[in-house]
């Protein structure tokens, strides 16, 4: 039997989110139904309510940012019992089987994973996110929200912390590595947040300066303003690796010269545009230029007990569910520091 519960959803592609109802399905034997108590908005929920990266599914309920309380487990559940902190990131699923997934890949399944919104999931029905009361999730691809994070800055982990983590692991950051993070927004100050728990120099690359106090303050040793131009001459040839967290095309042949010989550029964010690239900057340095997506279940779970034992939780402005699309203009403006999370009560 299925559920009805409240949720805010965009009718078509570029409409204004607005209440309404959608079913969940009945909780199965793996299962796990979360109340959800936190949404967190990302950047990459605009991109797909818009239709910025293709075409999608409406009506589409966004929300991949999920923080909750478990209230009802199937038969066969193991991992969660009721009243457990859980969350739910990015994907709700997966095909299981393939190499990818049996490593532990679960975001790079080579069948495709199931978004947690905007996706088909395998009964064949649109998969609805976090911007609603409740969700039925498999156990599998929940992971559990430790003690020491609360549930409101635990959501933006869920994407933005695990989306920062999982490079900087995957390249080895730590003491003796020069870092820089390209933006400070609701990737960049998770990425600054956890390179210097991770015990490297930090440093933030930033259209201006007016973010610098907070940028000091999350654990950056430096920060400069990528609109002068004298920065990328102070800094050539400085950083191991370079984590850009924008969403927008940057000239990549004069982030790359930033680089030290062996050095690696990584994009988590996901531009609408193409950009354009001379190869020669890469060949000229022995250079990278690599892409990372969000971590597997396992990954996830240890980013999260990471951000507890080092005492770290995102940035966050709590807002109402009515204050949505408000949040979705102020994001496009880079007028949030540093996540928009949805106070999902208010639903």
């Amino acid at each position: 039997m299925t559920t009805t519960v409240a949720a805010y959803a965009a009718p078509a592609a570029k409409a204004p989110l607005e209440r309404t109802t959608i079913e969940r399905r009945e909780v199965g034997e793996f299962d796990v139904l979360i109340d959800i108590k936190y949404a967190g908005i990302c950047h990459s929920d605009i991109h797909q309510a818009r239709e910025g990266w293709g075409e999608a599914i409406f009506p589409m309920v966004p929300g991949h940012e999920i923080a909750g309380v478990v209230e009802a487990v199937g038969s066969g559940v193991t991992k969660f019992t009721v009243g457990d902190n859980v969350g739910v990131g990015c994907m709700v699923d997966s095909c299981r089987a393939c190499e990818n997934c049996e490593a532990g890949l679960e975001q790079y399944c080579l069948k495709g994973n199931v978004g947690t919104y905007n996706a088909i999931g395998k009964d064949g029905e649109p998969t609805y996110g976090g911007y609603a009361e409740k969700i039925v999730v498999d156990e599998a691809f929940t992971v559990r929200v430790p003690d020491g994070i609360s549930l409101d800055e635990a959501a933006p982990l869920l994407c933005a912390g695990i989306t920062t983590y999982s490079p900087l692991r995957h390249w080895n950051v730590g003491p003796g590595r020069k870092v820089a993070v390209v933006g400070l927004g609701g990737l960049g100050h998770m990425g600054v947040k956890l390179a210097a728990a991770l015990g490297a120099e930090v440093t933030v690359l930033s259209q201006s300066l007016r973010k610098k106090d907070d940028g000091l303050r999350l654990g950056a040793s430096h920060y400069y303003a990528t609109s002068d131009e004298a920065t990328f001459e102070e800094l050539r040839g400085s950083f191991d690796l370079i984590l850009s967290t924008v969403s927008a095309p940057l000239n990549l042949d004069l982030y790359l010269s930033l680089l030290k010989t062996d050095g690696t550029f990584v994009n988590v964010g996901g531009p609408e545009e193409p950009v354009a690239l001379n190869l020669f900057s890469l060949i000229a340095g022995r250079k990278t230029l690599a892409g990372s997506g969000i971590g597997g279940i396992r990954e996830t779970q240890e980013m999260l007990d990471f951000c507890a034992a080092h005492g770290l939780g995102a940035e966050i402005e709590l807002i109402r569910a009515d204050q949505i699309n408000e949040a979705y203009e102020r994001v496009l403006a880079s007028d949030v520091r540093y996540r928009f999370v949805i106070d999902t009560a208010t639903i």
